[in-house]
């Protein structure tokens, strides 16, 4: 988690209360909001100030500091000794998705759903949250941008499993699996970074609330939180995107979280749809499963775009 800027007054002498000063009527109240901001510009005022020179270090001082909570470098040694650990595998509780995933969600990695609207990405979240938090009695986060959270429909996925129990039983164990999801609203990029980093100190600190582990974190959609920020030149948006990915992965990997998000299709070249975010985010999944149905079905088609052990 990148550290506040006044925790970096008190341990850098280039961020003094002159520097934070100017980053403050730049609208930089936080290293994120550096994140997006013109740096040639910035550099531009700073030089029109006469301690241009102290404030141009206090630049530098911010970048190199962002730069070093990048993931550091790993020989092949180190990547495949991470490979070979005994990472678990979770089921989503969807017998299809489950085998073109080989057994199902892996901790340590972030897997993405892509697929048009009504294509069933909801439906596998929710139901591998109830998965997670029955089957294998861990915490699950999810992360709730379009309102599409539905403690019913969960409660329905539960009710079909244990349909050969007593009322006390079904009871019982539904109060037992919600108590093991927590949901959490989420309507823009900056609020989605502020509760990942919030949630990265209190699974370091042990300090979640819940009662479990947390196996698995859940996004639905990323794409609606990231596509409103892309618009025109998107340099400032791509860089938001990045970290969040990047973010996303550290989670999965330091954590030994299983991350699952959702992504829409966009129109392409042809009138060909594709998965929304463009090349930039192509790279940063783990795994991407497609999604699809025919118009009036009842069944969801998965393919499989992108997986480590697999070559495609």
């Amino acid at each position: 988690m990148l550290p506040s800027s006044k925790a970096l007054e008190l341990e850098f002498s280039e961020i003094d209360s002159n520097f934070l000063q100017f980053c403050a009527s730049h609208g930089i109240l936080s290293v994120e909001d550096f994140l997006v901001h013109d740096l040639n510009v910035l550099v531009a005022f700073a030089e029109q100030h006469g301690t241009s020179k102290k404030l141009k270090q206090g630049i530098t001082r911010i970048l190199s500091i962002i730069d070093n909570h990048h993931q550091p470098w790993l020989n092949g040694m180190k990547l495949l000794e991470d490979a070979l650990q005994n990472k678990h595998v979770l089921s989503t509780g969807c017998e299809g998705v489950d085998h073109i995933l080989q057994g199902g969600l892996r901790e340590g990695q972030l897997t993405e759903l892509v697929g048009p609207s009504s294509c069933g990405k909801t439906q596998i979240c929710l139901q591998a949250a109830s998965n997670v938090a029955d089957k294998y009695m861990g915490a699950v986060i999810f992360l709730d941008t379009c309102n599409s959270f539905s403690p019913r429909r969960i409660a329905c996925f539960l009710t079909k499993r244990m349909s050969s129990s007593s009322n006390e039983e079904k009871q019982r164990i539904l109060e037992r699996v919600m108590s093991n999801i927590f949901s959490y609203s989420v309507f823009d990029i900056f609020s989605l970074l502020d509760v990942l980093q919030q949630l990265e100190s209190k699974l370091r600190s042990q300090e979640f609330t819940g009662d479990n582990q947390v196996q698995l974190l859940i996004i639905d959609s990323i794409s609606s939180l990231i596509t409103p920020i892309l618009g025109g030149n998107g340099a400032n948006g791509r860089s938001l995107m990045t970290s969040a990915g990047l973010l996303l992965k550290k989670l999965a990997h330091e954590l030994n979280l299983s991350v699952l998000v959702t992504n829409h299709m966009v129109g392409g070249d042809g009138g060909a749809l594709k998965p929304a975010l463009g090349e930039s985010w192509k790279s940063v999944p783990h795994v991407r499963i497609l999604l699809s149905r025919d118009h009036g079905g009842n069944f969801c088609d998965a393919s499989l775009l992108k997986h480590p052990s697999v070559v495609k």
